[in-house]
């Protein structure tokens, strides 16, 4: 190999291995920024539920718990999904607030044999339940667009659903989990599937890359040995 070759490959593993340092700082930052979410997140989840929000809301408001009262409007949409329970259905519906807004909650899971929307017919008149602050789903997923006119729906698009349902009124910019009561039967559709889980890699990454690190670090230092050993090469 020709000297020029051996000073560029010292060169480029050194800089490998202060770039492999940079990765396993980023990812140390990325651990605590995930465990702050995470306990933001527990935090609201054992809070006293609250009156939904006016206006808008962001990342800060998901997974609030809140308490609505109002009732259940004509019309639901299946939205496609997969549980503990296995694959079917989620089943959103319009909920008309005491304070005249319409707010979309997810009812619960269905199978698909519970499709039929004889199954599960909406509570009749005022209606009081506590559930999850979601944010709207409207980009579907990979490969899988909404499609409301073949009823087909793989997101829970707040502003799709409600246009779908033609909910009148002002409409929340959010979608509630209802949360499933302890002191009532089970029923269908089954509330309380909400998956509060985030994956948190982020130490063993960071791991990952302090090893490459010194193994890069390692490689540079026994390159640049060699080439001083070389007769005539570096002093």
């Amino acid at each position: 190999m020709a000297r020029a070759a051996r000073i560029a490959l010292i060169v480029f593993t050194a800089l490998a291995s202060v770039g492999f340092v940079a990765l396993a700082v980023w990812q140390v930052q990325r651990l605590g920024w995930k465990q702050d979410l995470i306990a933001r997140v527990e935090q609201r989840l054992t809070a006293e539920p609250v009156a939904p929000p006016a206006g808008d809301v962001g990342k800060a408001d998901e997974y609030r718990r809140l308490r609505l009262q109002g009732r259940f409007e004509p019309g639901e949409v299946l939205v496609q999904a997969n549980t503990e329970l296995g694959g079917g259905y989620w089943v959103l519906a319009p909920l008309r607030l005491v304070d005249g807004r319409a707010v979309l909650v997810n009812r619960g899971f269905v199978p698909p044999a519970q499709r039929a929307p004889e199954s599960r017919a909406a509570p009749a008149g005022p209606v009081e339940l506590v559930g999850l602050l979601r944010l709207t789903e409207p980009l579907g997923g990979p490969l899988r667009a909404n499609d409301p006119a073949a009823g087909r729906w793989f997101s829970r698009d707040v502003a799709g659903i409600a246009a779908q349902l033609r909910v009148p009124g002002p409409v929340a910019p959010f979608f509630v989990d209802e949360s499933a009561d302890p002191t009532q039967p089970q029923r269908s559709p089954r509330p309380g599937l909400t998956v509060v889980r985030f994956a948190n890699n982020h130490a063993v990454y960071a791991a990952t890359w302090a090893a490459l690190a010194a193994m890069a670090a390692a490689a540079a230092g026994w390159l640049w040995r060699e080439e001083r050993r070389r007769p005539g090469t570096l002093t």
